[in-house]
């Protein structure tokens, strides 16, 4: 038993290790020597990366906490419409990561662009352009964040607002409170952890964007970060830029972890929990919710998606130009080998803690599901220089072949990247089904004469069925949407929709984007529809 006991803890040790290489490769490259680079960015940008970082944050953080709340009330505390439809529509918007919102932006609002050709064919010809708007720097940055990323917000406040009991409500009611008032002092207020968490998950975000900024043009701790690396060669000084991101997310992660840990907003009442009731809307009411959600959806989902399609119409030879069985095949390649390897390894990990009951292991396990907080950027260039340290001071010095093509510029590299970037996914998913496990089964299992092996294969795996479901769809989703790790690392001509798409933009190709693009929002929402069972159940 001991050595069974001993062989779990050690694996559970070693992946929990591995996740955190890359943050501990940040951590001691910033006390390298940088380039000249350094000094002339001091001296010049460095500045503006950290303001227009923080400007990006702030408008982002009170965009979507206003978008996703409201939403969140509507859907949750009354009936009106095609609310039920909006209950689950509003998070399509997952489908349309932050730099394909921006592409449509810019296509639809730019000189001759959609908005153009729209007015032209309502009115004859014009001088439309002047009274366009023109959404691009930094406000276009922060509508395209903003849109894609309120979901965050919405539904854990949506999940938080719908276990709040009757006896709540009831309460403003007695205390004479308006429905404004009872909102904001007492319904608000009880969800706080919830919000709080959502907004923190908006905030690492925004911070690690790299798509939408960067095609914006907009200098950022996260395009700094890129740039230092590939257009300066200064690897040491884009660890130092790093550093400092990764302290500031950390800040933000630690806040959200000890807010949600103080913040325990208790009803306590001797009737118990009593079943909220839902508020029938007519009139203007109706009227203005249905308004209000179905805005939130078109701008969102429908606005982006009809802007990819019209671009896809209007130019049909770029949709027979695109190869997108290789497109789908890379797409499907990537998704399946990573989501096998992220389910393997939490498995075992989350079984390793569950039967070793270490302080020292669940503390190691906590701080390595921090990956997840960590932007793609600081991980990809993390990688490449644990590779490139590990080849020139270990496996040159033993006398042997250099590793950095095996890793370096190849799927398995994306593959060990992806791992760390979603491992905290997969781990906590596979943890909350554990937490429904009482530990009597285990016990149970082992007076049965069952080892903890097979404990593991044949009581724990069927029991986790839906959950490695669940867990596997959400890194399937995160993989087809992730750009700046598939970017850095991926071998030479292996390309997915979200690179594809990317590279037609930067060279302001944006009708050859909008293939890639259409195909990436489209395959994004069958996935997000295979989850909302999950995400939107009321049990």
């Amino acid at each position: 038993m001991f050595k069974n006991l001993n062989i779990w803890f050690v694996s559970s040790l070693i992946i929990s290790i591995g996740v955190l290489i890359p943050i501990i490769t940040v951590s001691l490259s910033f006390f390298e020597d940088t380039s000249n680079y350094y000094q002339i960015l001091k001296n010049t940008f460095l500045l503006e990366y950290i303001i227009n970082s923080f400007i990006l944050l702030v408008c982002v953080l009170v965009l979507t906490f206003l978008i996703g709340t409201t939403c969140a009330y509507l859907v949750s505390f009354y009936t009106f419409p095609f609310s039920n439809f909006f209950k689950w529509a509003l998070i399509l918007s997952f489908a349309v990561p932050p730099y394909i919102y921006a592409y449509s932006l810019t296509a639809f609002f730019e000189n001759y662009g959609t908005a153009f050709t729209i007015l032209t064919n309502l009115f004859g010809e014009g001088n439309y352009n002047k009274n366009i708007p023109k959404f691009d720097d930094l406000l276009g940055a922060i509508l395209s964040l903003s849109f894609s990323l309120f979901a965050y917000v919405y539904i854990l406040s949506r999940a938080s607002f719908l276990y709040q009991s009757q006896n709540l409500i009831d309460l403003g009611k007695t205390l004479g409170f308006s429905k404004f008032k009872s909102l904001y002092s007492l319904i608000l207020p009880s969800a706080r952890p919830a919000i709080v968490a959502g907004l923190s998950l908006v905030a690492m975000e925004t911070l690690a964007e790299f798509g939408a900024v960067d095609f914006f043009s907009i200098n950022t701790l996260s395009t700094g970060i890129y740039n230092s690396w590939i257009a300066f060669d200064d690897l040491a000084f884009s660890n130092q830029l790093s550093f400092f991101l990764l302290l500031f997310i950390f800040g933000l992660f630690i806040l959200e972890n000890l807010s949600r840990k103080k913040a325990k907003y208790h009803l306590n009442t001797k009737g118990g929990f009593k079943q909220k009731e839902k508020t029938k809307l007519s009139g203007k009411r109706s009227f203005f919710a249905f308004m209000f959600c179905f805005i939130i959806f078109f701008l969102s989902f429908l606005f982006p998606l009809s802007q990819m399609l019209y671009w896809t119409i209007k130019f049909p030879e770029n949709f027979f130009d695109i190869d997108a069985i290789t497109l789908t095949l890379n797409t499907i390649y990537l998704v399946t080998l990573s989501s096998f390897v992220l389910i393997i390894f939490s498995l075992i990990s989350n079984y390793g803690n569950r039967v070793s009951k270490n302080k020292f292991l669940n503390f190691l396990s906590t701080l390595s599901i921090s990956g997840y907080a960590i932007p793609g950027v600081i991980l990809a260039v993390a990688f490449i220089t644990f590779v490139a340290w590990f080849d020139e001071n270990v496996v040159k010095s033993l006398g042997f072949l250099s590793i950095k093509k095996i890793f370096i510029g190849s799927v398995l590299g994306l593959v060990l990247v992806y791992f760390v970037r979603f491992y905290s996914l997969a781990f906590n998913g596979i943890k909350s089904g554990y937490e429904k496990i009482n530990i009597s089964v285990d016990e149970s299992s082992y007076l049965l004469g069952y080892s903890k092996k097979k404990t593991f294969m044949n009581i724990h795996i069927p029991f986790l069925r839906n959950s490695l479901m669940f867990v596997s769809i959400l890194i399937s989703l995160e993989i087809i949407r992730e750009l700046p790790i598939t970017l850095i690392l991926r071998p030479f001509n292996f390309e997915t929709f979200a690179t594809t798409a990317y590279l037609s933009a930067s060279e302001d190709l944006l009708e050859v984007a909008a293939v890639p693009s259409l195909f990436l929002i489209l395959i994004a929402t069958l996935f997000i529809m295979f989850t909302s069972k999950y995400i939107l159940k009321e049990k």
